[in-house]
């Protein structure tokens, strides 16, 4: 079977076209990812999605049928958290101090994404000395070499297509709970709904830096997802009074001397407390964010004694 049907069904004109349903759309990527799709087929899809706008049953449909291929890849997790951010408001990579201490909380973080292409500010490369143990990063290029060549169609398209939406709800380890960021705060809503379709419970998204799970710590944030199956929006307070911008080119954040204390900067510092602590909430390691918010801090200050530990 090839890909026309499915390219009929999304571009057969106004009032004629709609949407993939979940299973068709998983039909779908199941053809591309096993190489049974032509390239000039898998771009007229993509971007025919890209043009109407993306549809939750779409991604959970891609999503579904990227975790059947992949399934028994990866070791067991609590918490996913994928990496795709590519913008250029990224800055230094705050969010893995960030996951290093839910890990040392003792829950098992998978992180998993595309972060080699990243400028020199914003590579995880200085900061992969803190996995193991309780935290692993799996990059896309190894975990699935079939999603990340679709990925890099963007520099064929010179256009973002829905495979980054599809990648953050993926999900490979099938973790319980899952952490997302979004650029666009409208996908915010898309990607909790795409993810009860899949069957999540657990999951928090933000409007991150770049795109990251990465919180803004001096401002209120919006926080959507899903709490036991149900969708969820609520707010996580201010952590400091300070209304810079999370990644200013001015400001470089050296997060390797951040992490030994060598260097000592309050924002950056409360962006990695805020951000741990609304991944603790999400993993329900306390009640309130205000809670984890204080569990966090608690782990910033020992994470050396953790480092010790596990040595």
């Amino acid at each position: 079977m090839s890909l026309a049907p499915y390219i009929q069904i999304v571009a057969r004109g106004k009032g004629r076209a709609r949407p993939l349903t979940l299973d068709e759309a998983k039909a779908a990527m199941a053809l591309i990812l096993a190489g049974r799709a032509e390239p000039e087929a898998i771009g007229a899809l993509l971007m025919v999605l890209r043009l109407r706008g993306e549809v939750a049953e779409e991604i959970a449909g891609f999503a579904a049928a990227l975790r059947e291929h992949t399934r028994n890849q990866s070791q067991p997790a609590d918490l996913d958290w994928p990496s795709y951010a590519a913008g250029r408001t990224r800055g230094a990579p705050l969010f893995f101090l960030a996951a290093r201490l839910v890990a040392d909380a003792g829950y098992r973080v998978s992180i998993h994404g595309w972060n080699s292409h990243q400028a020199d500010v914003a590579s995880l490369s200085p900061v992969l000395f803190l996995t193991g143990g309780n935290l692993r990063y799996n990059p896309l290029q190894t975990l699935c070499p079939e999603a990340f060549r679709l990925l890099q169609l963007r520099d064929t398209f010179g256009l973002r297509s829905c495979i980054n939406t599809v990648l953050r709800m993926w999900n490979p380890t099938n973790a319980p709970v899952t952490v997302q960021g979004v650029f666009h705060p409208s996908y915010r809503g898309l990607q909790a709904c795409a993810a009860k379709l899949l069957g999540q419970k657990d999951l928090t998204v933000i409007k991150g830096g770049g795109g990251e799970f990465e919180r803004h710590p001096g401002k209120d944030i919006t926080v959507f997802g899903l709490r036991d199956g149900m969708h969820l929006q609520k707010v996580a307070p201010t952590l400091i009074d300070e209304t810079r911008k999370l990644h200013n080119a001015n400001h470089t954040i050296d997060p390797v001397a951040l992490w030994h204390g060598t260097h000592v900067d309050e924002f950056a510092i409360h962006t990695v407390i805020g951000t741990a602590a609304l991944a603790l909430w999400t993993l329900k390691a306390a009640p309130t964010i205000l809670q984890t918010q204080e569990m966090a801090r608690a782990l910033w200050t020992q994470r050396h004694r953790s480092e010790s530990l596990s040595a």
